[in-house]
């Protein structure tokens, strides 16, 4: 097992009702920009929870955080940040509302021009502004992290960041708040969860026997309750296991002492970027042929997720392609689609683009071994048209 370290500050304060406590978890005498998405929290009520559960704090408020925050659009809440000395920031929402919260936090007293925090991928270890979450989609694992991704709409380009100041102080997560999510954003969930356990779990055989067997429970409870919750998020046993396994997909615990990934996530990122393509749909997109063009790589481990998660039996390399199939299956059964074709006909191009962008990035091997070249980028890419 490779040497780590674990830290993880956030109070998780999880299940019904849970949203009484905010009160007495915000700082006292706090001053607060209340900060969250299109307007949903007015719709299904937690807007009036949150304000009656806050009574006696100054609250300032910022709603129109973009799926897929908008550097342009924070940068306006980083100045209501700075002309109203605002000490704490509530961040009301799914993960780019909490993404989104991060960056302002980061960007408030960030000395140098804020844009370096997400071109220059600068670690945030102190200087920030203190902040908690109230989610309301459960899916990027952010309200128990320090890591958060943000779009610079002038350049398309959508880039990861972090640093052990963003972890919020608090994360009320309560299973019942997502009776009121369309399908879609419920799919886009599960799948958003699944592929993040499945970047920290295949890369290739290692001794983090506990990690690994975490990380399969995960992608377990996941196929057994994501179908059921889209279609009935009422249902509190699934949607408490949804939430949670989205929470623990995420929250740094299954990374520790054993390689990770992430090329799918970094390919992914720009086909949001390009096309505004919902981001759990852009990994259904690359990962299966992420998996098809680095196959003698990670075939061992491949193999290992067949037998385990989905009981397949044969020669090595036969149950590793067959698990990528599996794989493919579930995402068809989750609502995704895993072609580009069929969210753009203007993709001819985009390998070229990305691997263009990549060069210049100097990314120029991705994943566990860096065995993920920019030859291999340009195919997967392909591959996935």
């Amino acid at each position: 097992m490779l040497n780590f370290e674990l830290y993880n500050p956030t109070n998780l304060v999880f299940g019904k009702g849970q949203i009484e406590k905010l009160g007495s978890l915000v700082p006292k005498n706090a001053k607060i920009l209340l900060a969250y998405g299109g307007g949903s929290i007015f719709k299904n009520g937690i807007h009036e929870q949150v304000i009656k559960n806050l009574e006696g704090f100054e609250i300032i408020e910022f709603g129109g955080i973009e799926p897929n925050p908008h550097f342009e659009t924070l940068m306006k809440a980083v100045a209501v940040i700075k002309a109203e000395k605002i000490d704490f920031i509530l961040a009301v929402g799914g993960g780019s509302v909490i993404d989104g919260v991060k960056f302002i936090s980061a960007a408030a007293h960030f000395e140098g021009n804020p844009m370096d925090i997400l071109q220059k991928r600068l670690l945030i270890k102190e200087n920030a502004v203190q902040f908690g979450s109230i989610l309301t989609l459960p899916a990027t694992g952010s309200e128990m992290n320090s890591g958060a991704v943000v779009t610079i709409a002038s350049t398309q380009e959508k880039l990861a960041f972090g640093g052990s100041a963003l972890f919020p102080k608090f994360s009320i997560c309560d299973p019942t708040v997502i009776t009121s999510l369309p399908k879609r954003q419920l799919q886009n969930g599960v799948v958003d969860a699944y592929t993040h356990v499945l970047e920290q779990y295949l890369t290739y055989p290692h001794d983090g026997m506990l990690q690994d067997r975490i990380a399969e429970g995960i992608l377990q409870t996941l196929i057994e309750v994501g179908p059921g919750v889209v279609e009935n998020p009422a249902d509190y046993k699934l949607a408490s296991n949804f939430m949670w396994s989205c929470t623990m997909a995420l929250n740094g615990l299954i990374q520790k002492g054993v390689p990770s990934d992430w090329a799918t996530h970094m390919i992914g990122h720009e086909l949001t970027a390009l096309y505004g393509i919902d981001h759990a749909r852009t990994l259904a997109v690359i990962a299966p042929n992420l998996y098809r063009v680095m196959f003698e790589t990670k075939k061992g481990k491949l193999a290992q997720y067949g037998k385990r998660i989905f009981r397949l039996s044969g020669s090595e390399d036969e149950i590793a392609n067959a698990a990528i199939e599996a794989t493919v299956s579930f995402l068809h059964q989750m609502g995704m689609e895993t072609k580009l074709s069929d969210y753009t006909d203007k993709y001819d191009s985009t390998a070229d683009f990305i691997v263009k962008r990549f060069e210049e990035r100097g990314w120029i091997g991705l994943g566990e071994k860096q065995l993920v070249t920019l030859d291999k980028v340009k195919k997967i890419v392909e591959m996935s048209y």
